[in-house]
């Protein structure tokens, strides 16, 4: 049912409304949501926003408010193709354990046993020549950000890959050790990843507007960005498949996903179980900087944790997990709670949408108990004086 320009309601089977449940389990309507999302984003002055609730494994609802294109007055709709930046890793992580219930990866399994040749020998891991901690990475410490490596090497002074702690031993985001993973898939088992995700994840949920690499038939609809200055960027259109963050999908889509694995489809109950399982705690007061030292009694009390491909954490309603995904002009962010398989999805063509999440979720669907300060975000009513 189409409400308006860029307004898509979800009805279920029988052509009535989804429910719509707060984390709670308190009916919701869809006005307030749009009443909030429309003042909030006039206040935040997001230019589009894309946003989806997922009840008891189900889609219960999918908006979108907006403009993909200022300028051009073009209106962002809910099958309009949006960069998903770091949720890929969410949906890699989840291919990855498909895998794991095929037999062919084992979680702790060093990565050296994968590959044909030492790690070093290959020209884009030369750095690492002499350090033999590398064998000690195996899939589980990559997917989980405790490998030791930067978020990419050429975040270093030199940009030269290096350890900067003994592989396992903390959390230390880092999308290089996920471009990792997909390295030993391809090179040690054979796989093409942009093939697999589209077989096994993709196709999977019927996410036919979703690709790991750009696609002609997205120009027709598809979302440029925009900065925290309000500055353009048009649309990337990314040609090779990378773990760490390649994935355009739609607001559409993305909310099948997570209700798929909401669910339990497509992996074993076992493999799901383990991606939402506290790997290791983290303690530290920030996701950024990656090697930040300090501790924040906070994180320790909702015992926040590195799963695979997510974080998890145990919130008012008991186990919960999110995944972000940001870049300058993107700002993504999903959150589920166990308790009445219950998620919120945000997509945005817009980074300074993040300042509105937490208002926006808090106003809607209630408090979940998200640990939004280690996200960075700092709501947009909080913002300096004049700033954007």
């Amino acid at each position: 049912m189409c409400l308006a320009a860029g307004l898509v309601l979800v009805l279920g089977a029988t052509g009535a409304v989804a429910a719509i449940r707060d984390f709670q389990g308190r009916p919701v309507s869809v006005e307030r949501i749009d009443r909030e999302a429309r003042r909030m984003m006039a206040e935040a002055r997001v230019q589009g926003l894309g946003m989806a609730v997922i009840e008891n494994g189900r889609v219960a609802l999918v908006r979108a408010w907006g403009f993909r294109n200022v300028d051009r007055r073009l209106p962002l709709q809910t099958d309009t193709i949006m960069y998903g930046a770091s949720l890929t890793k969410f949906a890699f992580a989840y291919m990855v354990m498909q895998l794991v219930d095929e037999g062919k990866v084992d979680l702790d399994r060093s990565i050296a046993s994968y590959l044909p040749r030492p790690l070093p020998e290959y020209p884009f891991y030369a750095a690492l020549e002499g350090d033999e901690r590398w064998r000690r990475l195996t899939p589980r410490i990559l997917l989980s950000h405790t490998s030791g490596l930067a978020n990419f090497a050429y975040l270093e002074p030199d940009e030269k890959m290096r350890f900067h702690f003994d592989p396992g031993r903390r959390y230390a985001y880092s999308g290089e050790g996920f471009i990792m993973m997909q390295f030993v898939l391809e090179t040690g088992l054979g796989l093409k990843v942009g093939d697999e995700m589209q077989r096994r994840v993709f196709d999977r949920f019927g996410m036919t507007r979703t690709s790991m690499t750009w696609r002609e038939d997205f120009a027709g609809n598809l979302a440029d960005g925009y900065g925290i200055d309000g500055s353009f960027a048009a649309h990337d259109q990314r040609s090779k498949p990378r773990a760490a963050g390649s994935m355009d999908t739609t607001i559409a889509d993305f909310a099948k996903f997570l209700a798929g694995f909401s669910r339990g489809e497509g992996a074993s109950s076992r493999s799901r179980a383990e991606m939402i399982r506290p790997q290791i705690a983290i303690t530290t007061p920030s996701q950024f900087p990656t090697f930040l030292e300090a501790t924040s009694p906070a994180m320790k009390a909702i015992k926040l944790s590195a799963g695979l491909g997510v974080i998890t954490f145990e919130g008012k309603f008991g186990r919960a997990f999110f995944k972000g995904g940001h870049n300058d002009t993107t700002g993504n962010q999903a959150i589920c709670v166990e308790r009445g398989r219950r998620c919120v999805l945000f997509l945005s063509n817009d980074v300074r949408a993040e300042s509105l999440y937490q208002r926006l979720t808090e106003a809607t669907l209630g408090d979940p108990g998200m640990p939004w300060s280690w996200e960075g975000y700092k709501p947009y009513d909080h913002a300096p004086s004049g700033a954007n």
